[in-house]
């Protein structure tokens, strides 16, 4: 009998012992999917966040072809040169097989995306030289038909003439203001570390560098500028805190700001964020936006 009861008892403590285990290891692999679920629904936002970001981009590059094709349109009713007629045709022509090309093509598309905008700053800087080219030959039109005026005694015309050719200016206007369009070129984001010496190292990131030019523009309208700039974080947040500014009926917070002397050369600029909190590998992006227009922006990997 006594032999009995020590079996017995022999038996609930081995049973105790593989129960443990067995409930232990289920609990950690319970933990394990709720810790993949989680990350995974992470990752997934973040993906989002990039991709709302790079529709806003192309949103922004198909807005600017499609004004630009429209002003080829416009600047041909306003001039009788059958030669540059025929160039205007060709290079509207050309705007909107690049517009064709950025609808069809997916904003994730970074290359493509890329080409793209420098496309598109080709195509402007094309657009400059027509403007300049077209509001010479209207002034020496002007003057002509002023002369022509003057000798004929026709004043009644004269005037009509005048009135017409203030409409013409106006519209000029509109389409000087669009070829003054400031750029900003050479785009690059560097880490500093607490010395300030530039690292690539992320962890070691206490403050990023963004540096650029505001390419040449003859066009552009010279005094100070006040340049905005916006670093999103791979998951979309914006780093730093700087103020807002106006731009598309809205108002968004910038990363850092500058007042720029800009005379029509060709001007660098460095802007400075301080990091308040830790930074994580991945794609950061950075916007630029001066009078009201988004005018350059780049995306950057940092390990």
């Amino acid at each position: 009998m006594l032999r009995i009861v020590t079996n017995s008892h022999k038996l609930k403590t081995m049973k105790k012992k593989i129960l443990v285990p067995i409930i232990l290891i289920i609990v950690l692999l319970a933990g394990a999917i709720v810790w993949l679920f989680i990350d995974r629904d992470k990752q997934q936002q973040e993906k989002q966040q990039m991709i709302e970001l790079a529709e806003m981009d192309k949103k922004e590059m198909e807005n600017q072809y499609e004004q630009f094709a429209m002003q080829y349109s416009e600047m041909k009713t306003q001039i009788n040169n059958d030669s540059i007629i025929a160039q205007l045709t060709q290079e509207q022509e050309k705007t909107q097989r690049l517009l064709q090309e950025l609808r069809q093509t997916k904003s994730t598309d970074a290359r493509e995306i890329a080409r793209l905008k420098k496309e598109l700053a080709t195509v402007r800087a094309v657009l400059r030289s027509y403007v300049i080219e077209i509001d010479s030959l209207n002034r020496l039109n002007q003057n002509l038909t002023a002369e022509n005026t003057r000798i004929k005694g026709q004043y009644e015309e004269a005037n009509k003439q005048i009135a017409g050719l203030n409409t013409e200016k106006e519209s000029l206007s509109e389409k000087v203001a669009i070829a003054a369009q400031l750029d900003a070129i050479g785009i690059d984001l560097t880490g500093l570390d607490k010395r300030n010496k530039p690292t690539k190292k992320i962890k070691k990131t206490k403050a990023l560098q963004v540096s650029f030019a505001l390419a040449k523009n003859v066009t552009a309208q010279s005094g100070n500028k006040v340049v905005y700039v916006r670093i999103n974080t791979p998951t979309g947040t914006l780093l730093g805190g700087a103020g807002t500014f106006a731009y598309e009926n809205r108002s968004l917070e910038c990363s850092m700001k500058r007042n720029v002397e800009y005379g029509g050369k060709e001007t660098p600029v460095t802007l400075y964020c301080g990091v308040t909190e830790s930074l994580q590998a991945g794609t950061y992006r950075v916007s630029i936006f001066a009078d009201g227009n988004m005018i350059g922006s780049k995306n950057f990997v940092l390990q």
